[in-house]
Protein backbone atom coordinates (compact mmCIF):
# COMPACT_ATOMS: atom_id res chain seq x y z
CA UNK A 1 0.00 0.00 0.00
CA UNK A 2 1.15 3.19 -0.73
CA UNK A 3 2.26 5.70 1.76
CA UNK A 4 -0.27 8.27 2.75
CA UNK A 5 1.05 11.70 2.81
CA UNK A 6 -0.96 15.44 3.73
CA UNK A 7 -1.23 17.44 0.07
CA UNK A 8 -1.14 20.76 0.68
CA UNK A 9 -4.22 22.18 -1.26
CA UNK A 10 -6.36 25.55 -1.17
CA UNK A 11 -9.47 25.68 -0.70
CA UNK A 12 -11.41 29.17 -1.92
CA UNK A 13 -10.66 30.04 -5.34
CA UNK A 14 -10.28 34.12 -5.47
CA UNK A 15 -7.75 34.44 -7.94
CA UNK A 16 -6.04 32.09 -10.76
CA UNK A 17 -2.58 32.13 -10.48
CA UNK A 18 -0.17 31.63 -13.85
CA UNK A 19 0.02 27.82 -13.10
CA UNK A 20 -4.08 28.13 -13.35
CA UNK A 21 -4.42 27.10 -9.37
CA UNK A 22 -7.58 28.73 -7.58
CA UNK A 23 -6.75 29.09 -4.08
CA UNK A 24 -8.58 31.71 -1.54
CA UNK A 25 -5.45 33.82 -0.59
CA UNK A 26 -4.53 33.26 3.49
CA UNK A 27 -7.24 31.35 4.07
CA UNK A 28 -5.38 29.12 6.85
CA UNK A 29 -4.22 32.29 8.18
CA UNK A 30 -7.32 34.41 8.77
CA UNK A 31 -9.92 31.95 9.36
CA UNK A 32 -11.62 31.88 11.48
CA UNK A 33 -11.13 35.52 12.71
CA UNK A 34 -11.50 36.81 9.41
CA UNK A 35 -12.62 35.34 6.19
CA UNK A 36 -12.94 36.36 2.65
CA UNK A 37 -16.21 34.46 1.51
CA UNK A 38 -19.22 33.19 3.70
CA UNK A 39 -20.44 29.63 3.34
CA UNK A 40 -23.80 30.52 1.95
CA UNK A 41 -24.79 28.00 -0.90
CA UNK A 42 -25.78 29.66 -3.88
CA UNK A 43 -25.99 27.38 -7.47
CA UNK A 44 -25.63 31.01 -9.54
CA UNK A 45 -24.20 30.25 -12.75
CA UNK A 46 -24.23 26.44 -12.70
CA UNK A 47 -26.47 25.02 -15.38
CA UNK A 48 -29.01 22.69 -14.73
CA UNK A 49 -30.55 20.06 -17.02
CA UNK A 50 -33.24 16.82 -16.53
CA UNK A 51 -31.97 13.61 -17.63
CA UNK A 52 -34.71 11.50 -19.27
CA UNK A 53 -33.87 8.26 -19.39
CA UNK A 54 -36.89 7.71 -21.75
CA UNK A 55 -38.16 4.65 -20.02
CA UNK A 56 -39.70 3.55 -16.75
CA UNK A 57 -37.96 0.47 -15.15
CA UNK A 58 -38.22 -0.08 -11.44
CA UNK A 59 -36.71 -2.50 -9.63
CA UNK A 60 -33.52 -2.69 -12.30
CA UNK A 61 -31.67 -5.74 -13.09
CA UNK A 62 -28.58 -5.34 -15.59
CA UNK A 63 -27.00 -7.80 -17.95
CA UNK A 64 -24.01 -7.00 -20.26
CA UNK A 65 -23.57 -8.94 -23.33
CA UNK A 66 -21.46 -7.63 -26.04
CA UNK A 67 -21.28 -3.91 -25.26
CA UNK A 68 -24.97 -3.98 -24.99
CA UNK A 69 -26.54 -3.39 -21.53
CA UNK A 70 -30.08 -4.64 -20.50
CA UNK A 71 -32.30 -4.06 -17.78
CA UNK A 72 -35.54 -5.81 -16.64
CA UNK A 73 -37.93 -4.80 -14.35
CA UNK A 74 -40.55 -5.49 -12.59
CA UNK A 75 -44.69 -5.47 -14.77
CA UNK A 76 -42.74 -6.77 -17.55
CA UNK A 77 -40.68 -4.36 -18.40
CA UNK A 78 -36.94 -4.13 -19.92
CA UNK A 79 -35.05 -1.80 -21.86
CA UNK A 80 -31.51 -1.38 -23.76
CA UNK A 81 -28.71 1.07 -23.87
CA UNK A 82 -24.88 1.07 -25.37
CA UNK A 83 -23.86 4.24 -22.92
CA UNK A 84 -25.25 3.23 -19.66
CA UNK A 85 -27.64 6.56 -19.62
CA UNK A 86 -29.92 6.78 -22.76
CA UNK A 87 -32.31 3.64 -23.00
CA UNK A 88 -35.13 1.98 -25.54
CA UNK A 89 -37.95 -0.20 -24.16
CA UNK A 90 -37.91 -3.67 -25.66
CA UNK A 91 -40.86 -4.25 -23.33
CA UNK A 92 -43.12 -3.03 -21.41
CA UNK A 93 -47.07 -3.98 -19.46
CA UNK A 94 -49.27 -6.96 -18.87
CA UNK A 95 -49.65 -7.77 -22.25
CA UNK A 96 -49.90 -11.27 -24.30
CA UNK A 97 -47.73 -9.73 -27.32
CA UNK A 98 -44.72 -8.57 -24.94
CA UNK A 99 -41.93 -9.54 -26.36
CA UNK A 100 -39.65 -10.17 -23.42
CA UNK A 101 -41.90 -13.11 -22.69
CA UNK A 102 -43.23 -16.21 -24.81
CA UNK A 103 -47.04 -15.55 -24.22
CA UNK A 104 -46.55 -16.17 -20.47
CA UNK A 105 -50.30 -15.29 -19.70
CA UNK A 106 -51.27 -18.76 -22.27
CA UNK A 107 -49.13 -20.71 -20.30
CA UNK A 108 -50.47 -22.87 -18.07
CA UNK A 109 -49.96 -22.94 -14.29
CA UNK A 110 -48.00 -19.56 -13.94
CA UNK A 111 -50.62 -17.78 -11.36
CA UNK A 112 -51.82 -21.20 -9.84
CA UNK A 113 -50.36 -20.04 -6.79
CA UNK A 114 -50.39 -16.01 -6.35
CA UNK A 115 -50.58 -13.90 -9.13
CA UNK A 116 -54.75 -13.03 -9.70
CA UNK A 117 -57.94 -13.50 -8.26
CA UNK A 118 -58.49 -17.34 -9.42
CA UNK A 119 -54.62 -17.95 -7.80
CA UNK A 120 -54.86 -20.48 -4.64
CA UNK A 121 -54.05 -17.09 -2.18
CA UNK A 122 -57.02 -15.59 -3.12
CA UNK A 123 -57.08 -11.80 -2.40
CA UNK A 124 -59.35 -8.77 -3.52
CA UNK A 125 -56.49 -7.96 -6.14
CA UNK A 126 -57.52 -8.21 -10.15
CA UNK A 127 -54.76 -8.40 -11.76
CA UNK A 128 -51.65 -10.61 -12.44
CA UNK A 129 -48.55 -9.63 -10.69
CA UNK A 130 -44.97 -10.16 -11.92
CA UNK A 131 -42.16 -8.61 -10.11
CA UNK A 132 -38.28 -8.02 -10.14
CA UNK A 133 -36.39 -10.11 -12.82
CA UNK A 134 -33.27 -11.07 -12.95
CA UNK A 135 -31.40 -12.43 -15.43
CA UNK A 136 -28.19 -13.79 -15.85
CA UNK A 137 -26.16 -16.19 -18.46
CA UNK A 138 -26.10 -19.60 -17.47
CA UNK A 139 -22.60 -20.86 -18.88
CA UNK A 140 -22.87 -24.80 -18.91
CA UNK A 141 -26.22 -24.35 -20.52
CA UNK A 142 -25.34 -21.87 -23.11
CA UNK A 143 -28.44 -19.98 -22.33
CA UNK A 144 -30.21 -16.91 -20.30
CA UNK A 145 -32.10 -17.73 -17.51
CA UNK A 146 -34.58 -15.06 -15.99
CA UNK A 147 -35.53 -15.75 -12.41
CA UNK A 148 -38.58 -13.78 -11.37
CA UNK A 149 -41.79 -13.90 -8.71
CA UNK A 150 -45.37 -13.91 -9.08
CA UNK A 151 -47.52 -12.17 -5.88
CA UNK A 152 -50.80 -11.57 -4.54
CA UNK A 153 -50.18 -10.39 -0.85
CA UNK A 154 -47.22 -9.12 0.88
CA UNK A 155 -45.74 -12.38 1.97
CA UNK A 156 -47.73 -15.20 -0.91
CA UNK A 157 -45.52 -14.95 -3.42
CA UNK A 158 -43.35 -17.62 -5.99
CA UNK A 159 -40.38 -17.49 -7.30
CA UNK A 160 -40.38 -18.73 -10.96
CA UNK A 161 -37.93 -19.15 -13.88
CA UNK A 162 -37.84 -18.88 -17.59
CA UNK A 163 -35.08 -19.07 -20.34
CA UNK A 164 -34.09 -18.11 -23.30
CA UNK A 165 -31.45 -18.07 -26.25
CA UNK A 166 -31.02 -14.38 -26.49
CA UNK A 167 -30.72 -11.83 -23.95
CA UNK A 168 -33.92 -9.72 -24.64
CA UNK A 169 -36.08 -12.82 -25.09
CA UNK A 170 -38.45 -14.02 -25.43
CA UNK A 171 -38.52 -16.29 -22.03
CA UNK A 172 -40.53 -19.57 -22.01
CA UNK A 173 -41.80 -20.39 -18.67
CA UNK A 174 -40.23 -23.20 -17.05
CA UNK A 175 -41.76 -23.37 -13.57
CA UNK A 176 -41.84 -22.51 -9.87
CA UNK A 177 -39.37 -23.03 -7.79
CA UNK A 178 -40.08 -21.53 -4.13
CA UNK A 179 -43.39 -20.67 -2.53
CA UNK A 180 -44.22 -18.09 0.45
CA UNK A 181 -47.30 -17.20 2.20
CA UNK A 182 -49.03 -20.35 2.36
CA UNK A 183 -51.60 -21.31 5.36
CA UNK A 184 -51.61 -24.41 7.29
CA UNK A 185 -54.53 -26.17 4.77
CA UNK A 186 -52.67 -25.13 1.62
CA UNK A 187 -48.90 -26.58 2.17
CA UNK A 188 -50.31 -29.26 0.52
CA UNK A 189 -50.52 -27.11 -2.74
CA UNK A 190 -46.74 -25.94 -2.60
CA UNK A 191 -43.98 -28.25 -3.28
CA UNK A 192 -42.43 -27.44 0.83
CA UNK A 193 -43.59 -31.08 1.33
CA UNK A 194 -41.04 -32.39 -0.98
CA UNK A 195 -38.47 -31.36 1.08
CA UNK A 196 -39.59 -31.34 4.61
CA UNK A 197 -42.14 -33.54 6.57
CA UNK A 198 -46.06 -32.06 7.27
CA UNK A 199 -44.58 -31.94 10.97
CA UNK A 200 -41.48 -30.14 10.36
CA UNK A 201 -43.54 -27.53 8.24
CA UNK A 202 -46.30 -27.17 10.46
CA UNK A 203 -43.94 -26.47 13.43
CA UNK A 204 -42.11 -24.44 11.61
CA UNK A 205 -43.38 -22.11 8.97
CA UNK A 206 -47.05 -22.00 10.56
CA UNK A 207 -47.92 -19.36 13.18
CA UNK A 208 -50.00 -20.08 16.22
CA UNK A 209 -53.08 -18.39 14.19
CA UNK A 210 -52.69 -21.07 11.25
CA UNK A 211 -51.26 -18.43 8.94
CA UNK A 212 -47.57 -18.03 7.40
CA UNK A 213 -45.11 -17.26 9.91
CA UNK A 214 -43.81 -14.05 7.86
CA UNK A 215 -41.58 -13.12 11.10
CA UNK A 216 -39.59 -15.81 10.32
CA UNK A 217 -39.58 -16.90 7.10
CA UNK A 218 -39.69 -14.94 3.34
CA UNK A 219 -41.64 -13.66 1.21
CA UNK A 220 -40.41 -15.36 -1.97
CA UNK A 221 -40.05 -12.03 -4.55
CA UNK A 222 -36.64 -10.01 -5.44
CA UNK A 223 -35.05 -13.00 -6.89
CA UNK A 224 -31.08 -12.30 -7.96
CA UNK A 225 -28.69 -15.15 -9.37
CA UNK A 226 -24.92 -14.74 -9.50
CA UNK A 227 -21.65 -17.20 -9.52
CA UNK A 228 -19.12 -17.30 -6.76
CA UNK A 229 -15.57 -17.50 -6.76
CA UNK A 230 -15.69 -20.83 -7.32
CA UNK A 231 -17.87 -20.83 -10.18
CA UNK A 232 -21.03 -21.96 -8.41
CA UNK A 233 -24.30 -20.04 -8.75
CA UNK A 234 -26.38 -18.93 -5.78
CA UNK A 235 -29.83 -17.00 -6.02
CA UNK A 236 -30.41 -14.35 -2.83
CA UNK A 237 -33.78 -13.53 -2.16
CA UNK A 238 -36.31 -12.25 -0.10
CA UNK A 239 -38.05 -8.70 1.07
CA UNK A 240 -39.15 -7.36 4.41
CA UNK A 241 -41.08 -10.65 6.58
CA UNK A 242 -38.24 -13.10 7.45
CA UNK A 243 -35.63 -11.62 5.97
CA UNK A 244 -32.65 -12.38 2.72
CA UNK A 245 -32.21 -15.91 2.12
CA UNK A 246 -29.86 -17.71 -0.13
CA UNK A 247 -30.29 -20.88 -2.03
CA UNK A 248 -27.70 -22.86 -4.06
CA UNK A 249 -28.66 -23.05 -7.80
CA UNK A 250 -27.63 -26.65 -10.00
CA UNK A 251 -26.10 -24.86 -12.90
CA UNK A 252 -27.22 -27.98 -15.05
CA UNK A 253 -30.82 -27.45 -14.58
CA UNK A 254 -31.52 -24.05 -13.32
CA UNK A 255 -33.22 -25.58 -10.26
CA UNK A 256 -32.52 -24.75 -6.66
CA UNK A 257 -30.13 -26.95 -4.32
CA UNK A 258 -32.27 -27.37 -1.14
CA UNK A 259 -29.37 -27.57 1.80
CA UNK A 260 -29.44 -29.86 4.72
CA UNK A 261 -30.95 -28.54 7.66
CA UNK A 262 -28.63 -26.21 10.23
CA UNK A 263 -30.50 -24.62 13.08
CA UNK A 264 -27.10 -23.22 14.68
CA UNK A 265 -26.55 -21.54 11.37
CA UNK A 266 -29.89 -20.56 10.03
CA UNK A 267 -30.03 -22.64 7.68
CA UNK A 268 -33.43 -24.04 6.50
CA UNK A 269 -34.24 -26.98 4.49
CA UNK A 270 -36.27 -25.58 2.56
CA UNK A 271 -35.60 -21.92 1.57
CA UNK A 272 -32.23 -21.37 2.40
CA UNK A 273 -30.18 -19.77 4.98
CA UNK A 274 -31.27 -16.18 6.32
CA UNK A 275 -28.55 -13.97 5.42
CA UNK A 276 -29.96 -11.01 7.48
CA UNK A 277 -32.98 -9.96 8.66
CA UNK A 278 -36.49 -10.84 9.85
CA UNK A 279 -39.50 -9.83 11.84
CA UNK A 280 -40.81 -7.79 8.88
CA UNK A 281 -38.56 -4.87 9.25
CA UNK A 282 -38.40 -3.01 5.81
CA UNK A 283 -35.35 -4.96 3.85
CA UNK A 284 -35.55 -6.06 0.41
CA UNK A 285 -34.44 -6.37 -3.23
CA UNK A 286 -30.92 -8.14 -2.34
CA UNK A 287 -28.58 -8.04 -4.70
CA UNK A 288 -24.84 -9.97 -4.28
CA UNK A 289 -21.92 -9.07 -6.00
CA UNK A 290 -19.17 -10.76 -6.25
CA UNK A 291 -15.70 -8.25 -6.36
CA UNK A 292 -12.72 -10.38 -7.58
CA UNK A 293 -10.55 -7.66 -7.47
CA UNK A 294 -11.52 -6.61 -3.92
CA UNK A 295 -12.13 -9.97 -2.72
CA UNK A 296 -15.18 -9.49 -0.91
CA UNK A 297 -18.87 -10.71 -1.78
CA UNK A 298 -21.31 -7.10 -1.75
CA UNK A 299 -24.87 -7.43 -0.28
CA UNK A 300 -26.78 -4.81 -1.28
CA UNK A 301 -30.24 -4.22 0.04
CA UNK A 302 -33.11 -1.51 -0.09
CA UNK A 303 -34.65 -0.01 3.87
CA UNK A 304 -37.92 1.62 3.32
CA UNK A 305 -41.43 2.14 1.70
CA UNK A 306 -40.59 2.29 -2.29
CA UNK A 307 -42.91 5.31 -2.01
CA UNK A 308 -41.47 8.80 -2.72
CA UNK A 309 -41.71 10.09 0.72
CA UNK A 310 -40.91 6.74 1.84
CA UNK A 311 -37.48 6.89 2.86
CA UNK A 312 -36.63 4.23 0.43
CA UNK A 313 -32.65 3.59 0.06
CA UNK A 314 -29.88 1.48 -0.37
CA UNK A 315 -27.28 -0.24 1.75
CA UNK A 316 -24.45 -2.33 1.41
CA UNK A 317 -22.85 -5.19 3.49
CA UNK A 318 -19.84 -7.31 2.59
CA UNK A 319 -18.34 -10.92 3.75
CA UNK A 320 -15.38 -13.05 2.13
CA UNK A 321 -17.54 -15.75 1.89
CA UNK A 322 -20.56 -16.10 -0.21
CA UNK A 323 -22.81 -17.67 2.68
CA UNK A 324 -21.74 -14.91 4.93
CA UNK A 325 -21.79 -13.23 7.56
CA UNK A 326 -22.46 -10.11 5.95
CA UNK A 327 -21.28 -7.32 8.16
CA UNK A 328 -20.96 -2.89 7.67
CA UNK A 329 -18.52 -1.07 8.53
CA UNK A 330 -19.01 -1.19 12.20
CA UNK A 331 -18.60 -5.35 11.59
CA UNK A 332 -22.31 -5.66 12.29
CA UNK A 333 -25.44 -6.67 10.45
CA UNK A 334 -29.14 -6.72 11.29
CA UNK A 335 -30.66 -9.65 13.10
CA UNK A 336 -34.03 -10.51 13.50
CA UNK A 337 -36.29 -7.24 14.84
CA UNK A 338 -33.68 -4.36 15.07
CA UNK A 339 -33.43 -0.91 14.63
CA UNK A 340 -32.01 -1.49 11.41
CA UNK A 341 -31.33 2.30 10.25
CA UNK A 342 -28.27 1.26 12.44
CA UNK A 343 -27.05 -1.09 10.01
CA UNK A 344 -25.70 -1.23 6.85
CA UNK A 345 -23.68 1.44 4.93
CA UNK A 346 -26.11 3.71 3.35
CA UNK A 347 -25.17 4.25 -0.53
CA UNK A 348 -28.18 6.67 -1.45
CA UNK A 349 -31.30 7.71 0.15
CA UNK A 350 -33.16 11.79 -0.76
CA UNK A 351 -30.48 13.96 -2.08
CA UNK A 352 -30.12 17.28 -4.23
CA UNK A 353 -26.97 18.38 -5.58
CA UNK A 354 -26.28 21.14 -8.55
CA UNK A 355 -27.65 20.78 -12.22
CA UNK A 356 -30.07 18.63 -10.57
CA UNK A 357 -33.46 20.50 -11.76
CA UNK A 358 -34.85 18.31 -8.64
CA UNK A 359 -34.24 15.99 -6.01
CA UNK A 360 -34.04 12.61 -6.53
CA UNK A 361 -35.76 10.78 -3.99
CA UNK A 362 -36.51 6.95 -3.12
CA UNK A 363 -33.17 5.47 -4.71
CA UNK A 364 -33.42 1.91 -4.49
CA UNK A 365 -33.53 -1.67 -5.60
CA UNK A 366 -30.68 -2.16 -7.38
CA UNK A 367 -28.54 -4.27 -8.74
CA UNK A 368 -24.85 -3.86 -9.57
CA UNK A 369 -21.51 -5.12 -11.96
CA UNK A 370 -18.21 -4.88 -13.30
CA UNK A 371 -18.06 -4.23 -16.95
CA UNK A 372 -15.40 -5.30 -19.25
CA UNK A 373 -13.06 -2.72 -18.94
CA UNK A 374 -12.95 -3.09 -15.10
CA UNK A 375 -15.62 0.01 -13.86
CA UNK A 376 -18.05 -0.94 -11.82
CA UNK A 377 -21.32 0.06 -11.48
CA UNK A 378 -24.58 0.16 -9.46
CA UNK A 379 -28.14 0.57 -11.28
CA UNK A 380 -31.06 1.64 -9.33
CA UNK A 381 -34.45 3.54 -10.06
CA UNK A 382 -34.97 6.84 -8.42
CA UNK A 383 -38.20 8.86 -8.09
CA UNK A 384 -38.03 12.59 -7.57
CA UNK A 385 -39.27 15.93 -5.59
CA UNK A 386 -42.44 16.48 -7.90
CA UNK A 387 -45.12 15.24 -6.22
CA UNK A 388 -45.48 11.93 -7.78
CA UNK A 389 -44.75 8.75 -8.17
CA UNK A 390 -42.95 8.58 -11.29
CA UNK A 391 -39.71 6.73 -11.88
CA UNK A 392 -36.55 6.19 -14.15
CA UNK A 393 -33.59 4.35 -14.05
CA UNK A 394 -30.18 5.63 -13.46
CA UNK A 395 -26.43 4.00 -13.45
CA UNK A 396 -24.02 5.17 -11.81
CA UNK A 397 -20.13 4.21 -11.26
CA UNK A 398 -18.60 3.39 -7.61
CA UNK A 399 -15.15 2.57 -6.43
CA UNK A 400 -14.16 0.59 -3.59
CA UNK A 401 -11.89 3.26 -1.02
CA UNK A 402 -8.10 1.79 0.71
CA UNK A 403 -10.84 0.14 3.14
CA UNK A 404 -12.83 -2.00 0.65
CA UNK A 405 -16.02 -0.20 0.48
CA UNK A 406 -17.73 0.81 -2.11
CA UNK A 407 -18.17 4.74 -2.50
CA UNK A 408 -20.69 5.92 -5.40
CA UNK A 409 -20.08 8.64 -7.74
CA UNK A 410 -22.35 11.71 -7.33
CA UNK A 411 -23.73 11.79 -10.90
CA UNK A 412 -25.07 9.38 -13.27
CA UNK A 413 -22.51 7.76 -15.14
CA UNK A 414 -21.37 9.47 -18.23
CA UNK A 415 -18.36 7.92 -19.51
CA UNK A 416 -15.74 9.24 -16.49
CA UNK A 417 -12.36 7.64 -16.30
CA UNK A 418 -10.95 7.66 -13.20
CA UNK A 419 -7.07 9.09 -12.83
CA UNK A 420 -5.03 5.95 -11.44
CA UNK A 421 -2.05 8.20 -10.43
CA UNK A 422 -4.33 10.51 -8.71
CA UNK A 423 -5.06 14.66 -9.08
CA UNK A 424 -3.40 17.46 -8.97
CA UNK A 425 -3.35 20.61 -6.71
CA UNK A 426 -5.32 22.52 -9.04
CA UNK A 427 -8.12 19.58 -10.21
CA UNK A 428 -8.49 18.72 -6.12
CA UNK A 429 -8.88 22.35 -4.33
CA UNK A 430 -11.56 24.58 -3.82
CA UNK A 431 -15.19 24.94 -2.81
CA UNK A 432 -17.44 21.70 -2.47
CA UNK A 433 -20.87 21.34 -2.08
CA UNK A 434 -21.07 18.54 0.44
CA UNK A 435 -24.24 16.30 0.82
CA UNK A 436 -24.05 13.73 3.69
CA UNK A 437 -26.51 10.60 3.47
CA UNK A 438 -26.58 10.01 6.95
CA UNK A 439 -28.41 6.75 7.80
CA UNK A 440 -32.07 8.06 8.54
CA UNK A 441 -35.32 6.37 7.13
CA UNK A 442 -37.04 9.08 5.95
CA UNK A 443 -38.26 11.40 3.28
CA UNK A 444 -36.23 14.00 4.25
CA UNK A 445 -33.61 15.41 1.78
CA UNK A 446 -30.02 15.40 1.92
CA UNK A 447 -29.36 19.23 0.90
CA UNK A 448 -25.82 20.53 0.39
CA UNK A 449 -23.65 22.03 2.67
CA UNK A 450 -20.38 24.59 1.24
CA UNK A 451 -16.96 22.71 2.59
CA UNK A 452 -13.64 24.30 1.95
CA UNK A 453 -10.29 21.75 1.55
CA UNK A 454 -7.45 24.40 2.29
CA UNK A 455 -4.16 24.09 0.82
CA UNK A 456 -2.86 22.83 4.43
CA UNK A 457 -5.18 20.37 4.65
CA UNK A 458 -7.56 22.07 6.85
CA UNK A 459 -11.42 21.74 5.76
CA UNK A 460 -13.77 24.71 7.21
CA UNK A 461 -17.42 25.39 6.70
CA UNK A 462 -20.41 27.02 8.68
CA UNK A 463 -19.33 25.59 12.03
CA UNK A 464 -17.46 22.71 10.52
CA UNK A 465 -13.46 21.99 11.33
CA UNK A 466 -11.67 18.86 10.10
CA UNK A 467 -8.95 17.71 8.42
CA UNK A 468 -8.33 16.08 5.18
CA UNK A 469 -5.46 14.68 3.05
CA UNK A 470 -4.61 12.46 -0.02
CA UNK A 471 -2.36 9.21 -0.78
CA UNK A 472 0.14 9.86 -2.59
CA UNK A 473 0.33 8.78 -6.60
CA UNK A 474 -3.46 7.67 -6.59
CA UNK A 475 -6.96 9.33 -5.97
CA UNK A 476 -7.49 7.60 -2.72
CA UNK A 477 -8.91 10.71 0.01
CA UNK A 478 -9.47 10.72 3.48
CA UNK A 479 -11.43 13.82 5.66
CA UNK A 480 -13.03 14.02 8.76
CA UNK A 481 -15.09 16.86 9.87
CA UNK A 482 -17.97 16.55 12.94
CA UNK A 483 -15.69 14.13 14.67
CA UNK A 484 -16.01 11.87 11.64
CA UNK A 485 -14.14 10.10 9.24
CA UNK A 486 -14.34 9.57 5.89
CA UNK A 487 -12.73 7.32 3.76
CA UNK A 488 -13.27 7.89 -0.17
CA UNK A 489 -12.03 8.62 -4.00
CA UNK A 490 -11.73 11.96 -6.07
CA UNK A 491 -13.20 11.67 -9.49
CA UNK A 492 -13.32 14.16 -11.89
CA UNK A 493 -16.54 13.73 -13.82
CA UNK A 494 -19.79 15.49 -15.52
CA UNK A 495 -22.52 16.73 -13.81
CA UNK A 496 -25.47 16.08 -14.94
CA UNK A 497 -25.71 19.09 -17.23
CA UNK A 498 -22.97 17.77 -18.86
CA UNK A 499 -20.24 20.99 -16.74
CA UNK A 500 -17.27 19.31 -16.34
CA UNK A 501 -16.98 18.91 -12.21
CA UNK A 502 -14.27 17.64 -9.78
CA UNK A 503 -15.93 15.72 -7.34
CA UNK A 504 -15.41 13.18 -4.05
CA UNK A 505 -17.60 10.53 -2.94
CA UNK A 506 -16.24 9.29 0.97
CA UNK A 507 -17.56 6.74 3.55
CA UNK A 508 -17.73 6.15 7.12
CA UNK A 509 -19.48 5.22 10.44
CA UNK A 510 -22.33 3.82 7.49
CA UNK A 511 -22.83 7.21 6.04
CA UNK A 512 -21.76 8.17 2.32
CA UNK A 513 -21.11 11.87 1.65
CA UNK A 514 -20.30 13.16 -1.63
CA UNK A 515 -18.79 16.54 -2.64
CA UNK A 516 -18.75 18.61 -5.97
CA UNK A 517 -16.73 21.27 -6.90
CA UNK A 518 -17.01 23.88 -10.02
Amino acid sequence: MKKKGIIIIGAVAIAAIAAGIGIYQNYDRLFPEKIDSDFTVSYEGIATATIDAGVSVHDPSIIAVDGNYYIFGSHMSGATSTDLRNWTFIGDGYRSDNPIFDNLFATEHVFDYAGNKNSLIRTDDRTKHIWAPDVVYNKAQDMYYMYFCTTSTWNASNLCYATSKNPEGPYKWQGALIYSGFAKESIGATDVLDYVSQEYAEENYISAKNEYNFNDYPNAIDPSVFYDEDGRMWMVYGSWSGGMFLLEIDEQTGLVIHPEADPENNVDPYFGKRLMGGGHMSIEGPYILYDEAHGYYYLFVSYGSLVREGGYQMRVFRSETVDGTYVDMNGEYPGKSVEHANFGLKVSGNYYLPSLDMAYMATGHNSAFVDQDGKEYIVFHTRFDNYTEDHEPRVHQFFVNEEGWPCMLPYATDGETISETGYGKEEVVGEYYVINQGTEINAEIAQPIKLVLSERGNVYGDGVTGTWEMTEDSYYMHITYNEKEYSGVFCAMNDEAGTPVMTFSAVGSNESIWGVKY
